[in-house]
């Protein structure tokens, strides 16, 4: 009885030995070949909210040679933007933006046939600016003014010391907060009210005055 059940267990052990040694004697499947992922298309990365008059920074992966960033109006056809910039070598660049508060367009462009053509568009909204000053109420004649201006920081913008009531173009000591938020302006040598300034110079509003602080110069 038991040479019997050490036979059969030897007979059902042979399909396993069997398929062991096939599976080890079967030559390998040769590695299917992966393709390498394949570049897409023109890409941008830009805010697609920011303060009306504020510099906008965009991103431009795979651009075409000869592309251009641009700023216009949904409606507005490929050849009408209101601010164009020339992508060079690098891939990014900053662009000013309407000082108008609305609905705007970013777009990538390059010229086909003669004619400038839309490769990508984004859409922009840009909320009404607004701006803030600090600085003394009073200062002597010739006395330092130290003064601290916030706004749309856009490229052209100053913070302007005038004497009250001047036009929005008026000059006097003046900074560019772009550069620095913060400076020393020089006092003026006569006595009088004067007035301290955010201007705003961007596309489509021009020059606009978003804040005013009085100042006297005793």
């Amino acid at each position: 009885m038991r040479r019997r059940r050490l036979v059969l267990l030897a007979v059902a052990a042979l399909p396993l030995a069997a398929l062991a040694s096939a599976h080890a004697q079967a030559p390998a499947q040769p590695a299917t070949a992966r393709k390498p992922p394949q570049p897409g298309g023109p890409a941008l990365s830009a805010s697609q909210r920011v303060m009306a008059g504020s510099p906008l920074s965009v991103l431009a992966t795979r651009a075409p040679e000869g592309s251009r960033l641009a700023i216009a109006r949904p409606a507005d056809p490929p050849a009408t933007a209101i601010v164009v910039v020339p992508l060079g070598p690098r891939p990014s660049a900053s662009l000013p933006t309407p000082g108008e508060a609305g609905a705007y367009e970013l777009r990538l462009t390059r010229d086909q046939d003669g004619a400038p053509v839309i490769l990508l568009r984004q859409p922009l909204v840009t909320t009404p600016p607004e701006a803030t000053l600090a600085a003394p109420a009073r200062i002597g004649r010739g006395q330092a003014l130290p003064v601290r201006g916030i706004g749309p920081n856009g490229e052209r913008d100053r913070v302007v010391l005038v004497p009250a009531g001047a036009a929005p173009e008026a000059e006097g000591p003046s900074f560019f907060p772009q550069e620095n938020v913060e400076a020393t302006l020089d006092g003026p040598d006569q006595p009088g009210a004067y007035e301290l300034r955010y201007v705003m110079d961007a596309p489509v509003s021009g020059l606009r005055v978003l804040a005013t602080r009085a100042v006297t110069v005793e």
